[in-house]
């Protein structure tokens, strides 16, 4: 896992001019969750919000990962923070994704993959000696004005929902 304030490869085109701070504004995107409602990252108002890219739905890695946030979500409710996690397929498979095994965080559809270019987190992979694209493994944690002032790469799915919570804990 790396941790890092600012990722040099994030979509720059995409992105207003670092404020102040040195922290750049999240995308913002308008997608769909497993029951058509649309949710858009600029309206929400929480201190916190954490914006996750994961491969694919009900795979051992993205079910362990969400059923991680799942079951740490009130501590992330305590913190005041908004968890978004993000993939390809339609609202269809994040519906039986959530019914199997009980999620209750937000998972949104990225059906065309734009979201997730737009934070640098689809692209080249390699999996068992074979190269094709999808999403990264990436996770965007972002203040209440939507700037991301963390990135963590290449996340262990085991592991990572412990470090956030961490570093929002740190951070109040």
């Amino acid at each position: 896992m790396t941790d890092t304030i600012l990722n040099t490869n994030f979509d720059v085109k995409r992105q207003r001019f670092r404020n102040q701070n040195g922290f750049k504004k999240a995308a913002n995107f308008k997608l769909l969750d497993k029951d058509n409602k649309e949710f858009e990252l600029n309206k929400i108002t929480s201190k916190y919000t954490i914006v996750y890219f994961y491969p694919r739905d009900n795979t051992p890695g993205c079910t362990i990962e969400a059923k991680n946030f799942t079951e740490k979500l009130t501590e992330f409710n305590k913190l005041d923070t908004t968890i978004f996690g993000i993939s390809g397929g339609d609202e269809k498979s994040k519906t039986k994704f959530c019914e199997k095994h009980q999620l209750t965080i937000t998972l949104l559809s990225d059906p065309d993959f734009k979201v997730a270019e737009s934070y640098n987190s689809y692209g080249q992979k390699m999996f068992m000696g074979r190269t094709f694209l999808g999403i990264k493994r990436n996770t965007f944690l972002l203040n209440q004005d939507k700037e991301i002032i963390k990135v963590y790469e290449k996340v262990s799915p085991k592991k990572h929902i412990d470090q956030l919570l961490s570093d929002i804990k740190e951070m109040e």
